[in-house]
């Protein structure tokens, strides 16, 4: 166990490694921080932190550094995360409000995110599994085309347009439609195929050849679109010097789509802010995930994050991705 004492002499290793980068002598944490002890003690306090795991010493006769083992206890005591300023989340708020669709949601907030942290950014877009039929639209076009649009609870709208094997007129389309509704209203993306297999033959006859074109374009839409994907942002603050793992790694786990989804984690507690730290982190060590789920409501749909190098402002990127995620769920609810 380490005392209250101790605990402060290691987060203001902490906090001035991470703001200076440069390894952290007892004569300094003496000159910038009222520790209340004397120097000999804090030299005391720092040897049993070594002891113990917490800190190690790069050189000989340099000062100490946080080991993952040290930042993951500063995490885990951490009074409080660093809140967004009033002026931070009127700007996040404005920028996010903004997007026209799902895409554009995802796109502006990778973005946000790898701006406001300095990090990579990484967010995920909502599965089949977590996403909802909300409505499905055909719209006539002529009399031989139609669009048609999925709408789903997460924002996402599809539009495909279709060319039909014969005339169907406006009566007949909107039939379709009012059947294909009742049929898929609510239901989960992944369990559309099952719903809609004996369809056409509750249609009229001539009514099945259309169905069955709509239908298959719809199932097409599903597959190319409401695949799990992850986008990112942020790569060139890559070429921070802080990485303990070359960069040829960081850039190929960024390109492998799976090994993204491992490092988010899973999304089934939105409420909970996850932080990997270094050699916790299986599939890229060396680097440090913070990552949020964000929903409709209190449903978790996916999750986002960031990664960047152990020597992380962890109060500050856990309240931009917080605060963020918070966001966004507020839009995909209001959507």
């Amino acid at each position: 166990m380490v005392d209250d004492r101790k605990l402060a002499v290691l987060r203001a290793i902490v906090e001035d490694y991470v703001s200076a980068g440069e390894p952290v002598g007892s004569k300094a944490l003496v000159d910038r921080h009222n520790l209340g002890v004397s120097p000999a003690t804090i030299r005391n306090d720092m040897a049993v932190l070594e002891e113990q795991g917490y800190i190690t010493q790069p050189h000989t006769s340099a000062g100490r550094v946080p080991t993952d083992k040290g930042y993951r206890l500063f995490v885990d005591k951490l009074s409080q995360i660093k809140p967004m300023s009033g002026a931070e989340r009127r700007a996040i708020e404005t920028f996010l409000a903004g997007a026209v669709d799902l895409d554009d949601v995802v796109m502006r907030t990778v973005r946000l995110l790898a701006q406001l942290t300095r990090q990579v950014a990484v967010v995920q877009y909502p599965t089949m599994s977590s996403s909802t039929v909300r409505h499905v639209e055909i719209v006539p076009l002529s009399e031989h085309r139609v669009m048609l649009v999925l709408i789903t609870n997460t924002g996402r709208v599809d539009q495909r347009v279709i060319e039909l094997p014969h005339v169907v007129d406006e009566a007949r389309v909107a039939h379709i439609r009012a059947v294909l509704n009742a049929a898929l209203d609510g239901c989960g993306l992944n369990r559309v195929p099952e719903m809609v297999a004996d369809l056409p033959e509750r249609l009229p006859e001539e009514d099945r050849p259309a169905a069955a074109t709509i239908l298959s374009v719809l199932l097409e839409t599903l597959v190319d679109r409401h695949d799990e994907k992850i986008v990112f942002a942020g790569a060139a603050n890559l070429a921070a010097p802080d990485f303990t793992v070359g960069l040829r790694d960081v850039l190929e786990a960024l390109e492998e789509q799976v090994v993204l989804m491992r490092l988010l984690g899973d999304a089934s507690d939105m409420a909970a802010i996850t932080v990997r730290i270094g050699s916790e982190n299986p599939y890229l060590q060396g680097t440090s995930i913070v990552a949020a789920g964000y929903g409709s409501g209190d449903k978790p749909l996916a999750r986002l994050g960031v990664l960047g190098p152990t020597r992380m402002d962890y109060p500050v990127t856990m309240g931009a991705v917080r605060a963020v995620a918070r966001y966004v769920s507020q839009i995909l609810a209001a959507s």
